[in-house]
């Protein structure tokens, strides 16, 4: 029996390996062969979490390999490139549990691989999951802000929304500020709540 959102591991307890950012930092080429290049985690509470070296082979039209060297282990991994609808292609981990396409793998605590999120079902789930309403809207919009600044290259603590990234379109961008906005109505809606409860209890 599944139990309480509680008793479910949280994936950012683990170690995470995203692709797409891999590739927007350069550890990884698409059309070349790269590493060893190192990598570390590390987390607010804990601080440093581990350290690991990637290999890749993204040299071939449509296929691919990834290796990971994170203390005793070392996994090798299949990349795959499917094409885009409208030009282009996608690389893609190819999950060695579900053997499907998935942009990022994650290693959970005491798991002995990578593998990708569908492969632990319920038995995970993210950090947001956790959070109370207001709670996740602070944490989307600094996650959004984040991810902008990793993007344009800014400072995060002198930006609450970051400009649009150089190489972005305008319609994602337009897409992260409509998300941002949804989180400052959910922190609006939140303090108005919060506000009514103020004033009734004062009338009591």
């Amino acid at each position: 029996m599944m139990g309480r959102d509680g008793w479910r591991v949280r994936l950012e307890n683990g170690f995470k390996l995203d692709l797409n950012r891999f590739a927007r930092r350069g550890y990884i080429r698409p059309g070349f062969i790269t590493g060893p290049v190192g990598i570390s985690w590390t987390s607010s509470y804990w601080g440093h979490l581990g350290s690991a070296l990637l290999w890749a082979d993204m040299s071939g039209p449509f296929e691919g390999s990834f290796q990971i060297k994170l203390g005793n282990l070392d996994q090798r991994l299949v990349l795959v490139r499917r094409r885009r609808h409208f030009g282009g292609g996608q690389w893609y981990f190819m999950c060695p549990v579900m053997n499907r396409c998935a942009s990022v793998l994650w290693k959970l605590p005491g798991a002995d691989r990578f593998c990708s999120r569908q492969t632990w079902g319920r038995r995970v789930a993210y950090h947001s999951q956790f959070l109370s309403p207001t709670d996740r809207a602070w944490h989307g919009k600094s996650k959004i802000n984040r991810r902008l600044c990793e993007m344009g290259n800014v400072d995060p603590e002198d930006w609450e929304f970051p400009p649009k990234p150089q190489w972005m379109r305008w319609r994602t961008y337009r897409g992260w500020e409509e998300r941002f906005d949804q989180h400052e109505s959910e922190l609006d809606r939140g303090c108005e709540k919060l506000l009514a409860k103020l004033l009734c209890g004062k009338n009591v």
